[in-house]
């Protein structure tokens, strides 16, 4: 593509060198430039890619996009300077593949829990409806039947147009996805135009990053607030952030809610360990989902895709056909009668969410046993919360690693302990090793009882001082239940 196209609409401060040469892609890290690339120099929090420009002319790059001129301009080089490179880039990648997100319609979920379930139920609900579609979330990416593995929780902004162009091609008319809050805050969704725009709920999570919740709250709002008019804003008003969300957007406003008057109400008819019976705007159906969650997720999609036009109807049957999601409230009933549960929960609202669905299921006859631990490096605020949650929800609870990363995984267990009360000490013991902390809980637990296993839901593996070992929860039951049933 030639420069003119490329920064066609794009305001551009200055442009140094011939702007009618071709490139052939763009690059944002200096070590995979390749000959005729146009190398973006971004500035990071740790390193600023200004300082990689000679490195990528080296390589053979034939223009650069600054936010300032090197002092020395190479010939035969094409410089352009803009006000700010990062968000640049989401507007030269819709460019240069096409502008694809304006080919499609694109819907973005937003929200501490449910995104990726919500875009997942999405994709596979307008597959059963027959309409091929593009789903990127953190679990996968997929463009129709083809599945490419996930690697962020939200692509960088350049992935996200080469598959959406790539979707395009392959003649799929809707794409989901996941937009977090990391992404929003690294403008990895600039330049893409959403038809709608989902929010699920706003709790306690990703405070290591965003460092307080006013700042979470702020960078969730300007997904919303950047939707042009041609846009629909559908948001939780049960939440009380949902209506915050919608405080500032050009977008058509509309909700969803369990409690309060909104465009889709729901109701939670009857539920057990096998699903639910709802009504949707005065419609019942049934869905092998369960948990109260999921009737907000659920509500969501059945909003969204009203909103895209579907028939009621016809949304409802493919609901009520849904499978669900992996690692979210994933339930299995061993030989010996214990029910099992992998669910992804790792926030204190999504654990109190898992356990409270349960506890609205069982009778009480059953025991209610808790595996569970928090991250490492990440928000250490939520650690008691949990602590207390589990502690307070669960008979027992033990507590555990999750993904330790570079923490000392007997440090992580201290902080969750810190949260629990005095008359809740008897009800949880820690074992540090989540293979040793599972055997516990099935070791302890007798027919008819729950053993919930909580934090890390679809994750494969489990990491340990930077390195990711091997560790699947529902392989560990199933391989620790049959080991110990002999």
């Amino acid at each position: 593509m030639i420069i003119t196209e490329l920064v066609n609409r794009i305001p551009v401060m200055e442009i140094h060198g011939d702007n009618n040469r071709e490139v052939t892609e763009l690059v944002i890290d200096s070590r995979k430039v390749t000959e005729n690339a146009l190398y973006i120099a971004m500035r990071g929090t740790v390193v600023d890619g200004h300082s990689f420009i000679a490195s990528a002319i080296e390589k053979g790059a034939a223009a650069i996009v600054c936010e300032e001129f090197p002092e020395t301009l190479v010939e035969n080089v094409t410089y352009i300077q803009v006000k700010d490179s990062s968000k640049t880039l989401g507007h030269l990648a819709s460019n240069f593949y096409g502008n694809p997100s304006q080919k499609l319609k694109l819907i973005g979920v937003t929200g501490t829990n449910g995104k990726t379930s919500v875009s997942t139920l999405l994709f596979d609900i307008f597959k059963n409806l027959g309409y091929p579609a593009a789903l990127l979330s953190t679990v996968e990416i997929r463009i129709g039947e083809e599945v490419i593995p996930a690697t962020h929780t939200t692509p960088d902004v350049i992935t996200i147009n080469r598959i959406l162009a790539e979707a395009v091609e392959k003649g799929c008319e809707f794409a989901f996805m996941e937009v977090s809050s990391h992404g929003i805050a690294q403008n990895r969704i600039e330049g893409l135009h959403f038809k709608i725009a989902g929010f699920t709920n706003l709790t306690h999570d990703h405070l290591d990053y965003h460092k307080t919740f006013e700042e979470y709250l702020k960078t969730k709002k300007r997904f919303f607030d950047q939707l042009e008019d041609t846009a629909i804003a559908i948001t939780n008003v049960d939440d009380k952030n949902g209506n915050v969300m919608l405080q500032n957007t050009k977008a058509k406003k509309k909700s969803y809610a369990l409690k309060t008057m909104a465009d889709y109400h729901g109701k939670l008819l009857e539920v057990d360990f096998n699903g639910m019976l709802l009504n949707f705007n005065g419609k019942e159906f049934w869905t092998t989902l369960t948990g109260k969650f999921n009737v907000y997720n659920l509500l969501l999609v059945f909003g969204i895709a009203s909103e895209l036009g579907f028939q009621q109807d016809e949304i409802l049957q493919a609901i009520s056909q849904l499978k669900r999601v992996s690692g979210r409230f994933e339930t299995f009933k061993s030989d010996g009668g214990i029910f099992f549960i992998v669910d992804y929960a790792h926030t204190p609202d999504a654990l109190e969410n898992i356990l409270d669905s349960i506890n609205d299921i069982r009778t009480k006859n059953e025991r209610l046993i808790t595996v569970f631990g928090c991250g490492g490096d990440r928000d250490h605020s939520k650690r008691p919360e949990m602590g207390n949650i589990a502690t307070k929800k669960s008979t027992l609870a033990i507590i555990t690693s999750d993904n330790p990363r570079t923490e000392d995984p007997a440090q992580i267990i201290k902080e969750i302990e810190a949260g629990v009360e005095p008359q809740n000490f008897s009800k949880y013991t820690s074992i540090p090793d989540r293979k040793e902390a599972i055997k516990m809980a099935i070791k302890f637990a007798e027919p008819k009882d729950i053993v919930l296993v909580a934090g890390k839901g679809h994750e494969t593996y489990q990491e340990i001082n930077g390195v990711k070992h091997h560790f699947d929860d529902k392989e560990v039951i199933n391989e620790l239940w049959k080991l110990m049933s002999k």
